[in-house]
């Protein structure tokens, strides 16, 4: 049987580098991996990005999405060959859903007083806005868990996510057709843990719950979220 190929797809704030402690424990495993760059410029656009790049893979694929990359999946997980969809401290929208309906059910966690607004150029000229964390909230928020001195180079490096985005609606829900699993870091501060786990409830995915885990979980604890994607592709393959 064909072993799957595992697509990483970072989120807001990150870099497919956010991966590199995953992509190593997988390599080791003998478990194809590619983890593009996250436009994070907006839902639509994003997942068609992320369909396309699975749709040019040969064989199966299974698709794993961290904080908003699972939204990402949520939609591109309709491409025929993915076979399987995980979900690391993620969103699991529904078909008509967006990011701010889905935190708007719950709480809102830190991450939303922490944002400094940009503007950027659309193509026409006209300017429109994204968000990064400000860096003196970033480690508590997004990193609790990882070490200083990596914290600091992960703040100066977060990648802004386009605030449209939280407004866009999820076109399709791959997990209601395709398998799930889904981690769930307790104590995230930049999405409500609650959010997360109503989310996988709902699609029905296998949850695994890391203990003290923050949003940064692939960088601190990539040996765990590896295995859930193990256990996925074990399951697919």
């Amino acid at each position: 049987m064909t072993t799957p190929t595992v697509l990483l797809v970072h989120g807001a704030f990150a870099d497919a580098g956010s991966w590199t402690g995953v992509i190593s424990h997988l390599q080791r495993h003998g478990i194809p991996v590619i983890a593009p760059p996250n436009p994070l410029r907006g839902l639509a656009s994003d997942s068609a990005y992320v369909a396309s790049v699975a749709a040019q893979i040969d064989g199966p694929v299974v698709l794993v999405g961290h904080s908003y990359g699972g939204a990402l999946i949520t939609v591109a997980g309709t491409t025929e060959n993915v076979v399987g969809l995980v979900y690391v401290a993620a969103y699991v929208l529904e078909e008509g859903e967006s990011l701010g309906e889905l935190q708007g059910r719950f709480p809102a966690s830190p991450l939303v007083s922490s944002l400094r607004q940009w503007t950027y150029p659309l193509p026409g000229g006209e300017p429109a806005v994204e968000v990064t964390i400000t860096e003196d909230a970033f480690p508590s928020v997004f990193a609790a868990d990882v070490p200083a001195e990596t914290t600091k180079a992960l703040a100066a490096a977060q990648r802004p996510l386009a605030a449209a985005a939280f407004e866009e609606t999820a076109s399709a829900a791959a997990w209601k057709t395709k398998p799930s699993w889904a981690l769930v870091a307790t104590a995230d501060q930049a999405i409500n843990p609650e959010v997360e786990r109503f989310g996988a409830k709902r699609a029905g995915a296998t949850i695994v719950e890391l203990e003290g885990a923050s949003h940064a979980v692939a960088v601190s604890q990539p040996e765990a979220v590896a295995d859930l994607i193990r256990e996925a592709v074990r399951a697919t393959g």
